[in-house]
């Protein structure tokens, strides 16, 4: 069954948004029902399980979440964990947090795909000044320091429905109804087919005790081919080492930072739940920047 995955700025509604969608998920049946498979009539027809994870599901305090760099890995690494536990063919997950991080949301993605299931973005879209005016009229106890709810606000980096990992995406303003929503979001998470694994989500146990060296030195090799190929101008596909798959090189500036980012974030994804067979590992972060350089 489907992974629903909320983002937004803080103070935007994302858990009121995860109540209703709760809501919604367990009961809303379509009017009409068209779908000849017997199996999604019946599922569409019957209350549905639906788990809701947050910071209180796991006993924290959502501002303490974000009082340090280890705590921020900690909330996210439960949230994975519960996401991997309970997503199954039988439950909906809704991912209430922040999920602010473009590399995160593309973790939950590859879960998804793992677990051959659809899922959805939901945006609880706000402009900035009508979040930090709900956040000072929070009680005292429920702010969030000045100085931290200001950086969450800029690393916030918003979905963008021409990324896999963000579509399909449904973005919801402050006003907008829920219910007038439900119908689209139940035919893209119900109605839709899963995505097929790839083999950058498909798990398998690492076989070697140096792994995590070796996979460091695959993804450094191409990644510096990057950067020789921006040096040379060349751009386009580019040939690289011991992989079959070519990488197309933007004509834009790609930044080290940009790269090493992305480095760690494939070498994360892998190492957290996947751990890929190293001889597809430079296949696989080939896609993987061609997915995100693009």
């Amino acid at each position: 069954m489907p992974l629903i995955i909320i983002c937004g700025l803080p103070c935007s509604g994302k858990t009121k948004r995860a109540n209703e969608l709760k809501k919604i998920m367990e009961t809303y049946c379509p009017s009409e029902i068209s779908n000849e498979n017997e199996k999604i009539v019946k599922l569409l027809k019957e209350p549905r399980v639906v788990h809701l994870l947050n910071d209180d599901s796991f006993g924290l305090d959502r501002i303490n979440t974000f009082s340090s760099i280890n705590e921020e890995k900690k909330a996210r690494s439960m949230l994975m964990s519960s996401v991997e536990r309970l997503l199954n063919k039988d439950t909906i997950v809704i991912a209430d947090a922040m999920n602010y991080i473009k590399g995160f949301r593309y973790q939950l993605y590859c879960l998804a795909k793992q677990l051959r299931t659809p899922h959805c973005i939901v945006h609880a879209a706000i402009p900035i000044q009508q979040a930090r005016e709900w956040h000072n009229n929070r009680k005292e106890e429920e702010k969030y320091d000045p100085e931290m709810f200001e950086n969450l606000i800029t690393r916030f980096e918003e979905p963008d429905s021409r990324n896999r990992w963000d579509s399909p995406l449904f973005t919801l303003l402050p006003n907008d109804n829920i219910e007038d929503f439900a119908q689209n979001i139940v035919d893209a998470l119900i109605l839709r087919k899963a995505p097929p694994p790839n083999l950058s989500t498909i798990s398998k146990k690492p076989q070697e005790t140096n792994y995590l060296y070796k996979l460091d030195k695959i993804t450094q090799t191409i990644t510096n081919v990057v950067v020789e190929a921006q040096k040379n101008g060349q751009f386009g596909e580019t040939k690289v080492p011991n992989c079959d798959k070519k990488l197309n090189v933007p004509s834009r500036s790609i930044t080290l930072s940009e790269l090493r980012k992305l480095k760690r974030q494939f070498i994360n994804i892998n190492k957290t739940f996947t751990s890929l067979s190293l001889n597809k590992v430079a296949e696989l972060f080939t896609d993987y920047l061609n997915d995100n350089l693009s």
